[in-house]
């Protein structure tokens, strides 16, 4: 064994640089170690980023960034920690805060309508809080072990475009990227959500957009039914007859502002608590609404936010990709005419390495 590992190191390394083969002669100046496979590669010139003939792991000589100070990995820690507090506690008042300020108006309409606004009102928590939970404690994606760093036991191709992480001190595959906040390599990460306190990638990256579609849908559902309460117990406004005169605009505009002012002085608690929900789900709702755009726009071209503002190509755009991205039937490819080779792809693109 000895003597067909010596032969191995004499036998001139096949680098691959820009997608073309060099064979070159022994050079102790562009001598190489390769970290997958622990084989000498003999470089033609020298080059910062070099790829094993071999095993296909990519090593760079790049110097890679410091690790963060452990002050600020205790404060991104303490960030989404507080975020993650923060919206759990705005979720569960305007849960409750919703179901004490609506249910009397709408029990007083029918007891029909009080039941199904308690049946909506508890589906749409449910499902936002599930989905919440599983895109905030679930795994965002991390990369399998795989074997590196000796040649018996790499075999050809084993790590092929591999990267090796300074941080994790590991192989890391293709699209995976290291989360400085998670402090681990992610699978097609998306992006780091303090509001979440995780990363948005492979494993998680469906219960993320599920729960921004649960948030949207809940708002709307929440803005409606606090403003139809808070219109029928709105008290009667001020001096309503304070005026005749038409031709006054200001005066009439200054009167009615003046008169809805004085009323909401007089709105009870459940009132004002009304107008809260109101102002603030609208405000969520809007917000929310564009990152779901954003979010769905970019899995329609087939990207994530890292590979979006990396100018990466990872492929053609389409619906396929919404339908693969939700792991829709193949009826549903169907519909929309795509190849039945793109449904068969649906499986394995939605598992997580």
């Amino acid at each position: 064994m000895d003597d067909w590992e010596d032969k191995l190191h004499e036998i001139e390394a096949i680098v691959c640089l820009n997608d073309d083969h060099h064979v070159t002669s022994i050079l102790e100046d562009h001598e190489r170690i390769c970290w997958g496979c622990g084989l000498r590669l003999l470089l033609a010139t020298y080059s910062p980023v070099f790829k094993c003939g071999w095993c296909g792991a990519i090593t760079t000589q790049i110097r890679a960034r410091k690790p963060d100070s452990v002050c600020f990995s205790r404060w991104r820690c303490f960030r989404d920690q507080f975020f993650v507090v923060l919206l759990l506690l705005f979720m569960s008042f305007v849960i409750c805060a919703g179901v004490w300020a609506v249910y009397p108006t709408i029990f007083s309409i029918s007891y029909f309508c009080g039941v199904f606004h308690s049946t909506i009102t508890a589906i749409l928590s449910f499902i936002t809080i599930s989905s919440f939970c599983m895109a905030a404690f679930k795994s965002a994606g991390a990369p399998v072990t795989v074997t590196w760093g000796s040649y018996p036991v790499v075999g050809k191709n084993d790590l092929e475009n591999y990267t090796f992480c300074t941080y994790c001190e590991k192989p890391k595959p293709p699209r995976a990227h290291h989360c400085r906040s998670c402090r681990m390599c992610v699978l097609d990460m998306d992006h780091h959500c303090p509001f979440i306190g995780n990363c948005v990638g492979a494993a998680n990256h469906r219960h993320f957009i599920i729960f921004l579609i649960s948030v949207v849908i809940s708002c709307f559902y929440v803005v409606t039914m606090s403003s139809y309460t808070a219109f029928q117990i709105w008290p009667p406004q001020l001096g309503s007859s304070a005026s005749t005169d038409t031709s006054a605009v200001s005066r009439v505009v200054k009167q009615i502002i003046t008169g809805i002012a004085s009323s909401v002085l007089l709105l009870s608690v459940r009132g004002l608590v009304l107008l809260y929900l109101a102002f603030a789900c609208l405000s969520a709702d809007i917000g929310i609404a564009v990152l779901l755009w954003q979010q769905l726009y970019y899995i329609y071209e087939g990207k994530t936010y890292i590979t979006h503002i990396s100018s990466q190509n990872t492929g053609n755009g389409g619906c396929q990709n919404i339908l693969r991205f939700f792991s829709c039937p193949h009826w549903a490819f169907k519909i929309f005419q795509i190849p039945a080779n793109s449904a068969k792809l649906q499986e394995s693109s939605s598992k997580v390495l």
